[in-house]
């Protein structure tokens, strides 16, 4: 395995191969030549299982990409957890802007989170789309949560705003490859019955990935991998199945949100409290064990 080149330029052709873990069916070299390429390889890697990790900023981005997975894509938690701020707390332009630092950090495809694209109307979503093409951006996904202290939008009005969402991604050539998130689960609404109806009726607007964010268990995986025809993604969460659990269950793609960021800023304060507390300086020594990988995955080309 060659570790990914880190490319801004969009415009240089690179070869990129991947490692072939047990759990993940084996992924080809591919060849990303600009964005368009980008796209349809991100298009192309839904047709087998891949796990798709979530960096907050341009070193964990590299850091994630040199350690051999095929594609990235942004946490807004974890984006908001370096401005000091909760999710949601971050608006359009600084989420774009943000995208387009991890777009140009490494040669990988890289999908947005973008909440529920910043407007409640099918016309903001679908502006916001639009300036994700611009943002050199594989794919993006859009939920059917209003916001902080808002609530999950009605499902004929959710549906307006994914086909509009849909229409403005095939502005691009290749379109984006757009995610319809239905986020009962995460919002303590564990209804999957009504998961399942908002799902198909996103796929049946023409979204190209779905996901249920919040699922827990094996056969909730497996009933709605069963009821839609297009891939799934899901979240990794504790408490829930492995990934090769989620991927026997019938899902397509595994994300992690923001639980990366959560595990770095966890040993940021483990090693500030033991410090504190004790004086003792055994976070080196943890610290010190993953330097060369870190090391490596900031030695290549930027």
């Amino acid at each position: 395995m060659r570790r990914a080149t880190n490319r801004a330029d969009a415009n240089i052709t690179t070869r990129v191969e991947y490692p072939c873990p047990g759990l993940v069916s084996r992924v080809p070299p591919f060849v990303y030549t600009s964005r368009m390429g980008k796209r349809q390889a991100f298009r192309e890697l839904h047709a087998r299982t891949f796990i798709m990790p979530n960096p907050w900023d341009v070193g964990s981005a590299r850091i994630l990409a040199s350690l051999g997975f095929p594609a990235l894509a942004t946490t807004s938690a974890g984006h908001a957890a370096t401005l000091g701020r909760r999710d949601g707390g971050v608006g359009r332009d600084e989420a774009l802007e943000h995208a387009r630092l991890i777009v140009g950090a490494t040669s990988l495809p890289v999908s947005a989170d973008l909440e529920n694209g910043f407007g409640d109307s099918p016309e903001a979503v679908a502006e916001t789309v639009g300036l994700a093409l611009a943002a050199g951006l594989a794919g993006c996904s859009i939920e059917d949560y209003s916001g902080p202290g808002g609530e999950i939008y009605d499902r004929d009005h959710a549906t307006d705003r994914v086909r509009a969402a849909v229409e403005a991604s095939r502005g691009g050539d290749p379109a984006l490859v757009l995610t319809a998130r239905a986020e009962n689960h995460i919002r303590a609404n564990p209804d999957l019955a009504d998961t399942i109806d908002r799902l198909q009726a996103y796929q049946e607007a023409g979204a190209d990935v779905l996901y249920a964010p919040g699922l827990k268990s094996v056969e909730d995986i497996e009933r709605v991998a069963a009821a839609v025809d297009r891939p799934l993604n899901v979240l990794v969460l504790p408490g829930g199945p492995r990934a090769p659990e989620i991927f026997a269950a019938g899902a397509k793609r595994i994300s992690v949100g923001s639980a990366f960021n959560l595990a770095a800023n966890a040993a940021v304060v483990e090693a500030a409290r033991e410090l504190l507390d004790t004086g003792t300086v055994e976070f080196w020594r943890r610290a010190l064990s993953s330097a060369g990988a870190i090391e490596e995955a900031f030695s290549g080309d930027s």
